[in-house]
């Protein structure tokens, strides 16, 4: 059922990073983003990707993971969703690259990796180490691999202002949702 792929799809922080994700398999995950919904099919995404350990290193360090992961613990690949301002004035790129982006978590997803969508990103610095000509921007960084992380989803209580997961004495993250009936008005 498609609710249990949402419910197992979670922002991953934690990978086993010795496990290869292959460049096949990458290519596979972007042509889910492709074959999704555009703003008015404009189609402006280009993307790079990533599943060697010295451009997986240039991507980390131009990012900024939450509760960044240490050394053995990275993402083993990565893809940065880039728009691509040459083809003209575009005013729904942040659409694109959320519905992008969420089909191609949803797809590592089903393929046993997790992913996180890191909008932390060092621009002009990751721009300079990997040579992104000036024509493109990049607007995400998905981090993809094996997850070493278990989650479970936990409950927040009606108009709480902290949603703020947090991992327990065994490693577990702990995810916090507001109710259903909390979030529906009329």
């Amino acid at each position: 059922m498609f609710k249990n792929l949402i419910l197992k799809n979670r922002s991953t922080r934690r990978y086993y990073q010795d496990f290869a994700v292959s460049q096949e398999t990458l290519k596979e995950l972007v042509d889910l983003g492709r074959l999704s919904a555009s703003a008015s099919n404009w189609q402006p995404l280009k993307y790079i990707l990533s599943c060697e350990p010295e451009k997986n290193a240039i991507i980390f360090s131009n990012i900024w993971l939450a509760g960044e992961a240490p050394e053995g613990e990275r993402p083993s690949a990565y893809i940065i969703i880039l728009k691509d301002n040459g083809l003209g004035a575009y005013g729904g790129p942040q659409i694109d690259q959320g519905i992008a982006a969420q089909s191609i978590l949803l797809g590592a997803t089903e393929k046993g990796l997790g992913g996180c969508m890191v909008g932390a990103i060092n621009k002009l610095g990751l721009q300079q180490a990997l040579n992104i000509p000036a024509r493109y921007e990049a607007l995400l960084v998905l981090a993809i691999g094996k997850p070493k992380e278990k989650f479970v989803i936990e409950t927040v209580e009606q108009d709480s202002t902290n949603t703020r997961g947090w991992w327990d004495e065994q490693g577990v993250r702990h995810v916090s949702k507001r109710r259903l009936d909390d979030i529906i008005i009329g």
